[in-house]
């Protein structure tokens, strides 16, 4: 008679001790980034908080729920199948690079947009709010479709192409926007991100049993909420409004098929972010296997994308993503039951509100640090994940994005009125194009261009001079559709023969500068090798 197979035997405990350092870890991470995003939205560019809060977020907190309950089923499968009580289930939540990036480069400018072209306020949030569901749907059908050929992605595009596009996206967006968000109440927020530091990167020691992320968001609160009351805190210090608690049920709306056209002008940034997503799995996945608990990637892959997906059909607008953090929750101890956990609290309350009323309450100088950190920390994983001689094709891939930063900076060029937007281009003076018209250029599709950039210069490494001349001739062709080098207001696509004036002269000049490089890089590799030695 055959002995039984493990999962006959052996039936995994639901909690453990170590579940509750997992759950307050993970659900921070979700909050924070909640957070920050209504603050990007409502605090930066004035979008009506009933619109995000109440709309937005019960499906975005619904993919969160959704993902982690897949990812808790398949831990407790893997462990009744190996008979091991040491299983950690894969963690699950918000994406922060590409969740900050939406409410940055997609939602902001797109309300912006829309009043721009005298919508109501009301009307163009609500115009905004399905352009997210679209972006979401739209990203979760690229992903699902590639989660079937991640390992050939991988083949394909170099990890300091892959890697480099998001890390400077993250060193930007992440890194020094919210560092400026944080310093704007120094004492609070300085203090937060040096326990953080403290905490993460220093593994210091703490005075109480919690995780460094909970303990260092405790002592900014208090302090904020301390000073505040006590007359010392920052300009413009107030107690939020008390929590209102609701029902809000996110089942499936048609409302993202009115936002699909709005999404074509952003799938240079849209398919980036999916692409990413799928990447990111394939690393956590391994990471994963690497801590000894051995998940399939497709499985990993398909749960995230169909998370991703059935958000943004219940009006969610932040795509999910599994966490590379897993042998970090291994080692404190967590299993199956912290995901389960999570992902009930992000979910309901999302349904019932709480999580909305929780983060009016988090001070963004309290959350940016936690943004900050996150920023830093994929930054510099694209180092440390990428061989040292293509190190220096990482940091080519950080410039675009810097690029995007001025141009926010310095009055985002997205934001202006078109009549304005091309005006920038009559502006320069001496020889070439105008400073802020260059830099908005560049900026335009920064991912996909930092992706191009960085795989030119990896084949150049490796002494493959045609693969280098094809990556930049698929560029010049991306460049003169405005896939990247967009000149069009929105950093949108357009046909090359609809362009005219100065306009269509600089997309050219862009388009050409590659052209020109590539037939230089085919014309040096005619040249016959050196003999070795």
């Amino acid at each position: 008679m055959n002995a039984p197979f493990p999962s006959d035997r052996f039936r995994p405990r639901w909690f453990v001790a170590g579940d509750l350092n997992g759950f307050f870890g993970l659900v921070v991470d979700n909050l924070s980034i909640l957070g920050f995003i209504a603050a990007v939205l409502v605090g930066a560019f004035g979008f009506p908080a009933d619109v995000v809060f109440g709309k937005m977020f019960p499906g975005t907190a619904l993919g969160v729920l959704l993902g982690n309950l897949a990812y808790t089923w398949m831990a407790r499968r893997l462990a009744a199948k190996t008979g091991r009580g040491d299983v950690t289930a894969m963690p699950l939540g918000l994406d922060a690079p590409t969740s900050i990036g939406m409410a940055l480069l997609v939602l902001g400018p797109a309300f912006a947009g829309f009043k721009a072209q005298g919508m109501d306020e009301h009307a163009a949030a609500m115009s905004t709010w399905q352009l997210g569901m679209a972006s979401l749907v739209v990203i979760g059908l690229f992903k699902t479709a590639l989660s079937f050929a991640g390992d050939w992605v991988t083949r394909v595009l170099p990890r300091a192409a892959l890697l480099g596009s998001i890390g400077g996206a993250a060193l930007t967006l992440l890194g020094f926007l919210p560092l400026v968000e944080l310093l704007r109440e120094p004492v609070v927020g300085f203090t937060t991100f040096g326990l953080l530091l403290y905490a993460l990167v220093a593994k210091g020691k703490l005075p109480v049993k919690l995780p460094g992320v909970l303990f260092a968001l405790l002592v900014g609160v208090a302090l904020h909420y301390g000073l505040g009351l006590g007359g010392l805190g920052a300009p413009g210090f107030a107690l939020p409004e008390a929590m209102r608690l609701g029902f809000t049920l996110p089942l499936p709306t048609p409302g993202f098929v009115a936002g699909l056209p709005h999404t074509v002008p952003y799938l240079p940034l849209l398919l980036p972010f999916g692409l990413l997503m799928v990447v990111g799995g394939i690393n956590v996945s391994e990471s994963a296997r690497a801590a000894g608990d051995d998940y399939r990637t497709r499985d990993v892959l398909l749960v995230e994308a169909l998370a991703t997906l059935v958000a943004g059909v219940c009006g969610g607008v932040a795509q999910t993503t599994p966490y590379i953090g897993q042998p970090a929750y291994k080692h404190m101890g967590a299993r199956s039951g912290y995901t389960l956990l999570a992902g009930l609290f992000v979910g309901l309350g999302g349904v019932f509100g709480y999580v909305s009323g929780l983060v009016q309450w988090l001070p963004v100088a309290v959350l940016a640090p936690i943004i900050v950190y996150v920023g830093l920390d994929i930054a510099v994983q694209a180092f440390h994940e990428t061989p040292r001689r293509h190190a220096i094709a990482v940091a080519l891939a950080f410039l675009p994005a810097i690029a995007y930063l001025l141009g926010i900076k310095l009055g985002n060029p997205a934001l202006l009125p078109p009549e304005k937007f091309v005006a920038l281009f009559e502006s320069g003076e001496g020889q070439g194009f105008s400073d802020l018209a260059t830099i908005a250029t560049l900026g335009n599709g920064f991912i996909i261009t930092a992706m191009l950039w960085a795989s030119a210069l990896v084949a150049l490494l490796d002494g493959r001079m045609r693969l280098a001349a094809l990556v930049l001739f698929v560029a010049a062709a991306a460049t003169s559709f405005g896939v990247i080098h967009s000149v069009d207001p929105r950093g949108g696509i357009y046909q090359p023969w609809e362009l005219q004036g100065l306009r269509a002269r600089l997309a050219f000049q862009f388009s050409m500068a590659y052209v020109a490089l590539a037939i230089a890089l085919l014309l040096l590799s005619l040249q016959k090798s050196k003999p070795a030695g």
